[in-house]
Parts: structure tokens; C-alpha cells; sequence
């Protein structure tokens, strides 16, 4: 056990001396997570709104393939993205392999399917009262949609949040698409594989802490965000404008 604990006490010290090979594989990772769940995000949540709410032929099929494609093993998505961007595919005059752009978008496949499934479930199992009492208020069709939205939008930050511990944690798409090139498109959990392999534990166990820090800081907005609506909407009341 001795060496876990040196490695412990020497990952601090790369972290508090600024190592640049250690903060350079964070820097990529927050560039490539904000890209992909932002993508993510943009493309999910209306995903899985209509998927959640809207009712049309072929609904229950769609949301059949979406939960499916939860679980989706990161590297086929790496196989797939990498066959698109590489120099012969069809994407590949884009310039996108190896490069982060390349992994953000196989990361935002990964997630599109986790926060419109968790979307069109938190839709699905909502109370009916609440579109009886906005139908009561006097609510259009688009209004009544928000409203929906809005009621949900707890679950849909869950969502996201649950889209973000399986991007910010996959290693599949970041080596098959990334190369894991370093100071480019090195990754923490890239570098952590890499590190781990080379039997340099304090550099793992270093960057490991970076992200373990990022999800705390993730979770602790995404409560602090949770109160803050809490407080507003304290008490809950529906309202038309």
C-alpha cells in the first residue's frame, strides 16, 4: 500500500506546482465536455420533449431505439465516428480527426440519447394535474408546453447531469477519435489509461483527483441550483402569462 500513498502525495504535488502535462490533459477535457454537452444538451432536451410529451404514430418505437441507445458501448460510437471523419469517409475534408471537435462530437452521441431518454421519462411520468390546472389557467398549446417543460426542468438538470458523468468518464471515443495526442487532444481519462500503463500511479492518481474535483464542482452547482429554484418557486405555484 505504500506506493498508493506516495502516489497520493505526489499527485499533490503536481497539482500544486503546475504541472503542465497534468493541467494541459484537464484543459482539454473541460474544452471537450462544455463542446459535446453542449451539443448534447442543445439537440436532447427537444429530443426527448417530444419524445416525452407530443403523441404520434411510431412514438413508442422512438423512444424503444432512444433507450437502446443508452447503452451503446463508447468504443462502437468510436468506430462509428471514426469511419465518418477519417481522411476516406465522408466527413473526412473537415479536418476533424484527431482532433477535440472529432471527440465532442462522438461524446454528444454518446449523450443525446441519455438526456432525451431521462427527458422523455421525467415528461412521461409527471403528474396529469399539471396540464389540467395550466388547460384550467387558460394556457395555449405552446404555453402549456413550457409549462410542462418548466415543471420537469429538475429531472432534465438530473439529465444532463447524468449525460455529463458519462462523458466526462469515457475513454473509448477520446483514444479511438482523439489519438490521445498530447498537449492536442489528451484527456484526462486518456492520460490516466496511458499513465496508469506506464506504472506512473502518482500522474494517475493526480489526474484522477482533477476529475473527481470536476464532478464535485458539477454536482454542487447543480444543488445549488436545485435551492435556488426551490426558494423562487416557494410556494409552488403554476402560472399563465
Amino acid at each position: 500500500m505504500d506506493y498508493l500513498w506516495e502516489g497520493l502525495l505526489t499527485a499533490f504535488a503536481l497539482l500544486f506546482s503546475g504541472d503542465e502535462s497534468t493541467w494541459s490533459a484537464a484543459l482539454a477535457t473541460v474544452k471537450v465536455t462544455a463542446l459535446s454537452m453542449g451539443i448534447s444538451l442543445a439537440v436532447g432536451i427537444p429530443l426527448g420533449f417530444i419524445l416525452g410529451y407530443a403523441e404520434f404514430p411510431g412514438r413508442k418505437g422512438l423512444r424503444l431505439c432512444s433507450d437502446t441507445l443508452m447503452a451503446l458501448p463508447t468504443v462502437l460510437i468510436g468506430l462509428l465516428v471514426y469511419a465518418f471523419i477519417c481522411r476516406r469517409g465522408p466527413l473526412g475534408e473537415l479536418g476533424l480527426l484527431f482532433s477535440l471537435r472529432g471527440i465532442a462530437i462522438g461524446q454528444a452521441m454518446l449523450a443525446i440519447p441519455i438526456v432525451a431518454s431521462l427527458t422523455a421519462q421525467a415528461l412521461e411520468s409527471q403528474d396529469r394535474r399539471v396540464r389540467e390546472t395550466l388547460l384550467t389557467l387558460g394556457a395555449r398549446r405552446f404555453q402549456m408546453a413550457a409549462g410542462c417543460l418548466h415543471e420537469a426542468r429538475h429531472s432534465v438538470m438530473v439529465a444532463g447531469f447524468n449525460a455529463y458523468g458519462r462523458v466526462a468518464t469515457e475513454v473509448g471515443i477520446s483514444l479511438m477519435v482523439g489519438g490521445n495526442v498530447k498537449w492536442q487532444t489528451r484527456t484526462i481519462t486518456t492520460a490516466i489509461s496511458l499513465e496508469t500503463g506506464k506504472g506512473e500511479f502518482a500522474t494517475g492518481i493526480a489526474l484522477g483527483l482533477i476529475l473527481l474535483l470536476m464532478s464535485f464542482g458539477v454536482n454542487l452547482a447543480l444543488s445549488f441550483f436545485r435551492q435556488r429554484a426551490g426558494q423562487i418557486n416557494s410556494p409552488r405555484t403554476l402560472s399563465v402569462s
